[in-house]
């Protein structure tokens, strides 16, 4: 049959692309996580990148150890505090409290004023100190723009040497180096998209293979079934982490002052946390690709928004309380204080007590989606 040539043969060949564009029209308009990801990824990140990120720094949590308690120090403290750089959240007696403070991760600088403030100003010293954690080098540059504040305008006194207000002293981190700080972080990202896509994938493999009706079969619990399916991962998690950190260490020099014991006990929480995500996900999606999709919502404000890339001091407070939501946020925090400051699980609880109820929640959830799903 001879083809058909010229106008006709391009008419002929419009049609057919035509009918084909229609069929995949209909086809995306019924496939609804498609459709979703369509619209809500741009959305989404719209909204993270114009309205929760913020690289402009402030109320970064902070306390005073003010041994001088007079009228020039107390209108030092009142000065810093209206640049809205910081936020006040505690007074110690002693610099040694303010360590500890910093090393548990209750703040993030100190304002050390010494008793001999006053005289300080006169004899044209450098009157007070700044301690920070300098294991975050966007917090650590923050606080040493500090130092221009200009001095007579804050102390009314025009100084006869020093133009300086603070000196700074730098913990953890004190050459600013920015893998200190993305290592321990990467560590939560990778684990959060692997961990969640493995398992998110595990159940719909079942599923799409078959297998599902065998395991229906046999007197298995859901529960049982579902801690079944995450313990091989556990391991793999490790094996992430152990290749991550000691490559971190040994191309990086990334430092690790922390208890070995205790950032794997923090990962296993967390590795669990990011598991149960994913099986409820799988307990939710049809397919593969649809299991792919929906860890593409967790993955992005998991990135965004946890303090990996971005300060969490810099977001609103809505975007803060959002981030609180995600299990990465709190194993960030846990990694980079066992790792970077030394810090001990029990100084952290609050976040070691939000993985441990996120997983039991979540594989109670998972267990009874798998059963409904089952019915």
């Amino acid at each position: 049959m001879a083809k058909p040539s010229g106008l006709k043969g391009i008419t002929n060949s419009l049609q057919r692309i035509f009918s084909i564009l229609m069929k995949e029209f209909r086809q995306l308009s019924r496939d609804h996580a498609t459709f979703a990801m369509i619209v809500i990824i741009p959305l989404v990140e719209l909204l993270l990148f114009g309205f929760a990120i913020n690289t402009d720094v402030r109320e970064i949590p902070v306390g005073i150890v003010d041994n001088s308690q007079t009228y020039f120090s107390r209108a030092l403290v009142d000065a810093v505090r209206a640049t809205q750089v910081i936020r006040i959240v505690r007074h110690d007696a002693l610099p040694q409290e303010a360590e500890e403070a910093l090393q548990d991760g209750k703040i993030s600088a100190a304002l050390v004023i010494p008793s001999d403030f006053n005289q300080r100003l006169v004899d044209g010293r450098v009157p007070a100190q700044w301690l920070v954690d300098g294991s975050d080098p966007t917090i650590s540059a923050a606080i040493i723009k500090l130092q221009r504040m200009p001095f007579s305008a804050v102390t009314g006194i025009q100084p006869k040497s020093s133009r300086e207000l603070f000196r700074v002293a730098l913990y953890y981190n004190p050459e600013q180096r920015s893998a200190v700080n993305t290592v321990p972080g990467l560590v939560g990202v990778i684990l959060t998209m692997t961990m969640i896509m493995f398992t998110a994938a595990a159940l719909v493999r079942e599923r799409e293979r078959g297998n599902l009706e065998l395991l229906i079969a046999t007197p298995v619990h859901p529960i049982e079934l579902m801690i079944g399916k995450i313990v091989p991962y556990i391991f793999a998690g490790f094996i992430q982490t152990g290749i991550i950190m000691s490559l971190g260490h040994l191309i990086f020099n990334v430092p690790f002052v922390g208890s070995i014991f205790e950032m794997l006990l923090a990962t296993m929480l967390f590795i669990v946390a990011s598991l149960t995500v994913g099986l409820i996900i799988s307990t939710c999606a049809q397919t593969q690709l649809q299991a792919s999709q929906m860890t593409i919502f967790i993955l992005l404000p998991s990135i965004l928004l946890s303090g990996f890339m971005f300060p969490y001091e810099g977001m609103p407070r809505a975007a803060q309380w959002l981030s609180e939501l995600l299990p990465a946020t709190h194993y960030m925090r846990l990694m980079r204080g066992i790792v970077l400051r030394g810090a001990e699980l029990r100084d952290m609880t609050t976040d070691v007590a939000y993985l441990s109820i996120f997983t039991i929640v979540g594989l109670v959830v998972a267990a009874k989606r798998f059963k409904k799903s089952l019915d």
